[in-house]
Parts: structure tokens; C-alpha cells; sequence
């Protein structure tokens, strides 16, 4: 009871350490993306928060899997190393012995995972979509103050700074239309609603510039109050993807899109749970040799699984594999893998070979 608690605790504290720094790289990458679609004036510095949350939720089954393989891998990889493994075998214990305590840390977090893939990451996804939307259909003005922004039909260019008292001030309007372009400057403007629900920018004090580019003639107009029109993209659109459909709504309509997103979704707190079994023999050290290739083959194993993983549920989209046959051949080519990797650890250090040893040494002793 003892030793299991203390394997809990170290599994436990291992996947701690490992979950924290997952979801920090999350947040950067996240975070990185987004500062350039910031300074491009794409997405307000306001809405950064929300898409980071949503993106960090999106990515949260991938990062528990991880966590899962990972928390076994280190916490096994020290036992071997710090030659506590022998220890083990020569106690009379197979290599299989930690299934069983392994099983208890990966069942909780395959559960946290179908969870989240079940369930909370079509969420945010949906919700990550919508939130996108309703951003682009805001109007030029309310976007980016301080950045040149793009209209819809990327026909008019707007600049305009934003001041407390709520008027903008160096307003600065770029537009073609009918082969001409047509420049507006106006020292301040202010935002205004008309009956229809159409906004303007009411110009003070500025002059407008029309002509043609690459010609000489340009007509140069100066007027204390002018408005300008601003576009809203008020049509968004279709949202078609099947990640961020519910499951229930993946069960009514079963088609091979459908079918291959809710295997994925099988798929994913299944993979958590074989890949920790996979870290028991993968967790393999030499204490002479060092630990990297050891880790690296781990990895390149996990890599490979998810990979198979993805490809199986791509097939099931183009319907070259059965829906069935997209969730049994991923596992199939793992289980026989384990095997193998358990029985050539157990043959290089075979527990009964090691238990006879301890029997001489205790009968000679005595």
C-alpha cells in the first residue's frame, strides 16, 4: 500500500510538471499567432485573452495525452535509472507488476480526455468560430484604432485615432471607386447611428482628394463637415466544420466526415491510456549508456501512433475504411508492439532468473 501511494505521488507530481509546461507552450504559440494578426489589425488587443483560452481548450486532449506518456516515461525512466528496477526484479516482481499502478494514473486522465473531446473542445471550437465572426463583422472604426485597416471589400483603407472623449481624431480615409481614388483628411470625426442602423464618421474640418492614378488632374475639395459611410460585414460565414459540431449531432447525421471526426474523438482518450502502457518497457534505461536514445525512440513511437491514428480517421472520410476498421487498426498495431517491448524486457532482465540468484546467496548465507 505504501509503495503504491508513493508511485502515485510521483506519477502524480511528474504530470504536474509536465501539464504545466504543455500548456505554457500552448499559450506561446497561441499567443504568437495572434500578435501578428494584432499588429495587422486583424484582431483587437482586447479579444487576445479569449482566443488564447479557446485555443489552449482546443488543444487540451492532445496536451493530456502527452502528459499521460510523458508522467510514465520521466517517473519510470528515473526507477531504471537509479537502478531501483533491479531492485524490483530481484524482489520477484515482473516487469508486468506496474500495469496495475500505471492503469490507476492513466484511467482518471483517458476520462479527463474523452471529456474534453467529447465535449468541451467542439465547444470551444464553436464558440472560438463565433467569437471570430462577430470580430469580423464589427465595423472598420471599432476594430483597430491606431492601425490602417482594410475594409470587407478591401476597396477603402481607414485611419483613425481614438480619444477619450470619444472622437477620433487624424482621420484618414483611402478609397477606389470607379477608377478613381479618393483621399480624406480631416483633423477629427465622430461616430454616429442613423435610423437604419447604418454608421457613419462625421468629418470636421478636412479636405477630400479625387482622381485618377498616374494623372496630373486631381480635384481638391476643403469642408468643415463631411461623413463617410462604414462598412459592416454583416453576412458571416456558414459554419461547415465538424469539429465544432456537438457529438450528438455527429451521431444523427452519420456521414464519412462525421464518422471520421467521432472516431478521432474515440480515438483520442484510448491513445492516452495504451501510450501509458506503452512508457512502461519504452521507460528502458541503461545507466551507463544515458537516457536520450531511449527518450527519443519513446517519442518517435508516440509520434508515430498519433500519426497512424490521424491517417486511419482520414481514411474513414474518404470511405476507404470502415468506421469500425478506423478504430481497431490504429490499437491492433500498438498492442502487438507492446507485447514485443514487454517480452524483451523481461528477457533481459527475466524476474526468475533474478529471484533463483537471491535464493543461492540466502541458501549459501545460511
Amino acid at each position: 500500500m505504501i509503495f503504491r501511494r508513493t508511485l502515485q505521488r510521483e506519477f502524480t507530481q511528474v504530470a504536474a510538471a509536465v501539464f504545466v509546461t504543455l500548456v505554457l507552450v500552448a499559450v506561446t504559440v497561441v499567443l504568437i499567432r495572434l500578435l501578428g494578426q494584432v499588429a495587422g489589425g486583424g484582431v483587437p488587443a482586447d479579444a487576445v485573452l479569449a482566443l488564447i483560452g479557446f485555443g489552449v481548450l482546443t488543444n487540451l486532449p492532445v496536451v493530456l495525452t502527452v502528459t499521460a506518456f510523458l508522467g510514465v516515461l520521466l517517473a519510470l525512466s528515473r526507477v531504471w535509472r537509479d537502478s531501483e528496477m533491479v531492485v524490483w526484479f530481484a524482489s520477484g516482481q515482473p516487469l508486468s507488476a506496474w500495469i496495475s499502478p500505471v492503469l490507476r494514473f492513466a484511467i482518471p486522465l483517458m476520462l479527463l480526455t474523452g471529456c474534453a473531446t467529447l465535449f468541451l473542445c467542439p465547444w470551444a471550437f464553436e464558440k472560438s468560430h463565433d467569437y471570430k465572426e462577430k470580430l469580423e463583422s464589427r465595423d472598420d472604426v471599432q476594430v483597430a484604432p491606431g492601425v490602417f485597416r482594410e475594409s470587407a471589400g478591401a476597396a477603402r483603407v481607414f485611419f483613425g485615432e481614438a480619444s477619450k472623449d470619444g472622437r477620433v481624431r487624424n482621420v484618414f480615409v483611402s478609397e477606389e471607386k470607379d477608377g478613381k481614388l479618393i483621399v480624406v483628411g480631416a483633423e477629427t470625426g465622430v461616430l454616429k447611428t442613423d435610423k437604419e442602423g447604418d454608421r457613419y464618421v462625421v468629418l470636421e474640418h478636412g479636405r477630400r482628394y479625387e482622381g485618377r492614378p498616374g494623372s496630373v488632374e486631381y480635384r481638391i475639395m476643403e469642408f468643415d463637415r463631411a461623413q463617410v459611410r462604414i462598412e459592416t460585414n454583416r453576412q458571416s460565414t456558414p459554419y461547415s466544420k465538424t469539429r465544432g459540431r456537438s457529438t450528438f449531432d455527429l451521431l444523427e447525421q452519420m456521414d464519412a466526415n462525421n464518422l471520421s471526426e467521432l472516431g478521432y474523438r474515440i480515438n483520442s482518450p484510448l491513445a492516452t491510456l495504451f501510450l501509458a502502457l506503452l512508457a512502461i518497457p519504452l521507460s528502458f534505461v541503461n545507466p551507463r549508456a544515458g537516457r536520450t536514445n531511449s527518450l527519443l525512440l519513446a517519442i518517435l513511437i508516440c509520434l508515430i501512433y498519433n500519426n497512424a491514428i490521424l491517417l486511419c480517421q482520414n481514411s474513414v472520410s474518404k470511405g476507404n475504411l470502415s468506421f469500425v476498421s478506423g478504430l481497431i487498426l490504429p490499437h491492433l498495431v500498438v498492442l502487438p508492439l507492446f507485447a514485443l517491448l514487454f517480452y524483451r524486457r523481461s528477457v533481459v532482465t527475466p524476474f526468475w532468473y533474478r529471484r533463483r540468484e537471491v535464493q543461492k546467496t540466502m541458501d549459501a548465507a545460511l
